[in-house]
Formats: structure tokens, sequence, C-alpha cells
């Protein structure tokens, strides 16, 4: 990729770019759904919030989740540079693991558009915790309930819920603000995520596609390249940086 200069860059991440730490995606061929299709309907807010069984059985899947063991990767950690050097606009994440906050990207420039892992929220009152908090009672309550009496349920966004409050408007306003667009890690087949990529180049910004397999939005990107994400995100990196 030759351009002459880089005004600022927005990131897209998904799933790949957690992956080499030991998170599973959730539809590649060693996804979680993949191996078990049933694992799905843990994320349908329908059936958590009618059936104990769902919810006892989400809560153990948190518990042991290796979200909390994993450490940022190499690539996450690229984008600290682009920050450092005030050309990363923003990290719109699809990832509700929180490692691009652990590696150091400021919390600010983060918009986790499928929520958190790291908070939980009463569905009846809106109370919010911390999620280890929840996970230390679960012991002695596998379905725990807020003091009010109503569901407690992860900030993770699930299946027939709203996406954050804000959170995708931050997404559209720094996907018009850069000057480079990078999708990574994503099938950019969830929506509206998804749509970002042709907001970025109807805002007249360069698509970059840093995928394993290929994506829906390749014939729009300016740059595709499907080389492990913890090689070529960092070298795509050094180059942007090489253009402000």
């Amino acid at each position: 990729m030759r351009t002459s200069h880089v005004g600022g860059v927005t990131v897209l991440t998904g799933a790949g770019i957690s992956t080499s730490v030991g998170i599973p995606d959730f539809r590649g061929p060693d996804g979680v759904w993949t191996r078990d299709p049933t694992a799905e309907r843990l994320l349908d807010i329908d059936a958590y919030v009618a059936e104990v069984d769902v919810r006892t059985a989400g809560w153990a899947s948190w518990a042991s989740h290796p979200a909390w063991r994993a450490t940022p990767s190499p690539a996450h950690r690229a984008l600290l540079a682009l920050e450092g050097a005030n050309a990363l606009r923003g990290v719109v994440t699809q990832n509700f693991d929180g490692l691009h906050q652990l590696a150091g990207t400021a919390s600010d420039l983060v918009a986790e558009v499928h929520g958190s892992l790291r908070t939980t929220s009463c569905l009846a009152c809106g109370a919010t915790q911390e999620t280890p908090e929840v996970l230390a009672r679960l012991g002695q309550d596998p379905d725990p309930h807020c003091p009010c009496g109503g569901v407690l349920k992860v900030d993770v966004v699930y299946f027939g819920e709203m996406l954050p409050g804000g959170t995708f408007e931050r997404a559209v306003g720094a996907t018009r603000a850069c000057d480079v667009f990078v999708a990574v890690g994503s099938t950019l087949t969830v929506q509206p995520v998804a749509s970002l990529a042709v907001e970025a180049v109807r805002s007249g910004a360069r698509l970059v596609v840093v995928n394993r397999d290929p994506t829906p939005y390749d014939p729009l990107a300016a740059d595709v390249r499907r080389g492990p994400i913890d090689v070529e995100l960092p070298r795509l990196v050094q180059e942007l940086l090489d253009q402000v």
C-alpha cells in the first residue's frame, strides 16, 4: 500500500485478533459454536431470561472463559504506536474481552459495540457490578440474582438485545473521522458493525482488511492481507506510521 500521508486511522477488530492468545472465535473452524452448536443458545436473551438451566450453564461458561487468563497479543499492542503518534481515531471492537484496554489503549478511544465481559448488570433495576464479584458467588448460587430480585447478566450483547447506548454512534463517528479504516480479524458478516466498512469508503477512507478468510467487503478494500494477524497488523501499523 502506497500513499503520501495518513491523517488518521480507525481500527475495527473482531475475534481473530484474540485467537492467538487462547480466546476462540465463534464461527471459525475451531470456533465455540462450530464445536458445539448448542452453545449458541446460551447467548439468546429470551432463553436466558426464561430458563434457569440456560442461566446456570451460561454463568458456568463465563466463569471458565479464557478471557480471564488472556493477555494482549502483539496485534493489540501494535495499536499503541498509532495512539502515541496521535494517529488513532478509534478502536471499534466486536470483542468483549477487554484486551485493548489491557494493552494500554485509552478507554475513551475504544468502542465495545458488543459489550464487555468485565461488568454485570441487573436486567430489572440496572445496577452494575464487576463480573468477578458475581462469579465468586457461583459456588453457593449458580443462578445469581440482584438484591432487588432481578436477573443478573454479563454486559455482553446477547442475541435479541440492542447494542449499548451511544456505542455504535461513537463507532460511526470514528469511522467518518479517519483516512484509513482497518478491519482486523472480523468476518464482516455481523450487522450493523460490518456496515462500517462501507461507511468508511463512502466517507473517503481507504479500507484495509486483515483477516484469515475472505470477507464480503474485500472487493471494496484498497489492501487485503491474509497472513497471521500478529505479524500483519504490526507490519501494517509501521507502514502507516511511516506515512504520518
